[in-house]
């Protein structure tokens, strides 16, 4: 197990920045390589080995990624999480268009390539084989979109956020890393089962475009509108020219309701919010957020975080003045 390392462009100067990220992600992940159009280019990077598991949490202005194939060690798998922005994810002839929440595997043993936004993204490469054992449809679920608004999705995706918010475990008993391992791949079986996605329309090739592009324009109007307390069902109806049912039907899909997804990702957005700080008081926040009552929002966020909004950014100030390895 090793400590937790952080990276930053902020300290380096702008034309060697993005020489500065390829040699970094190169380094991480055999093969890897970033381009970005803009001058300004920045990013931010934890990384973590803890057990078989190698895993990053990169933040970034928008940029092209890709990898080259990996012909050494054992037959791995890597999976993309998408935290904030969007990114189009090749591999072979699969494309996946991610969304907050979303997920996809993939193996570093053929090229991909991610088209990102700005983003935040947690990247986790592990051995193949305790997956297969637990999930043998894996092939199957390979280089897809996986919805992580399925109850096993959000589970898996608040245990891989709750390791990092632990911090660093390099002095762990060595029975915690094993059992992490363990619940690792537990969870992404279950998220697996659960996240669906990957065959909806399988047999109808025009009907799984169509509703992809409807929910690829349903999901922009969501975060174009998060903060709008006017953000309702009928109003992704009216904004897509479509009826309330079809809008119900496509979120029963992703395994949640259009009021349930509005709020989780309102709840995510204050997590961000104040995990970076910079805002006055928590009622502001929630108004901010689009919500109507701050009482509502605080009894929404332990509900879903387990403590107070102020105590979640105390804790978050307290593990910022706690040293770094």
């Amino acid at each position: 197990m090793t400590a937790i390392r952080k990276f930053a462009t902020s300290a380096i100067a702008p034309p060697e920045r993005l020489r500065f990220w390829n040699d970094l992600v190169d380094r991480i992940y055999t093969g890897t390589y970033v381009n970005s159009a803009s001058p300004a280019f920045s990013g931010e990077m934890l990384a973590w080995n803890l057990g078989d598991l190698a895993m990053i949490r990169p933040r970034s202005t928008a940029s092209a990624v890709g990898r080259l194939a990996d012909t050494s060690g054992e037959e791995r798998v890597i999976l993309h999480l998408q935290c904030r922005g969007s990114s189009l994810h090749r591999q072979g002839t699969a494309e996946s268009l991610l969304e907050p929440g979303d997920f996809v595997f993939g193996t570093p043993h053929t090229p991909y390539a991610l088209e990102l936004t700005a983003h935040e993204l947690l990247v986790v490469e592990f051995p193949r084989a305790p997956l297969l054992d637990r999930f043998p449809g894996l092939d199957d679920a390979m280089s897809r979109r996986l919805s992580g608004a399925s109850p096993g999705g959000r589970v898996f995706h608040d245990f891989l956020l709750s390791l990092w918010r632990q911090g660093d475990q390099s002095d762990a008993d060595p029975d915690w890393q094993d059992g992490v391992s363990g619940v690792f791949y537990d969870l992404v079986a279950m998220a697996l089962r659960g996240a669906g996605g990957a065959s909806r329309g399988a047999g109808n090739p025009h009907a799984l475009a169509a509703e992809t592009a409807l929910r690829e324009r349903v999901l922009a109007q969501v975060a174009a509108n998060l903060c709008d307390p006017a953000l309702r069902t009928v109003t992704l109806a009216q904004a897509c020219n479509t009826s309330v049912r079809t809008i119900q039907n496509l979120f029963a899909t992703l395994g949640t309701t259009p009021s349930a997804y509005i709020l989780e990702q309102r709840l995510r957005l204050a997590a961000d919010r104040l995990s970076v700080g910079g805002f006055g008081s928590i009622t502001e926040l929630a108004f901010e957020l689009g919500f109507n009552d701050s009482a509502y929002f605080t009894r929404c966020f332990r509900q879903r975080y387990g403590q107070a909004p102020r105590d979640w950014r105390r804790g978050v100030a307290d593990e910022g003045a706690a040293p770094q390895s």
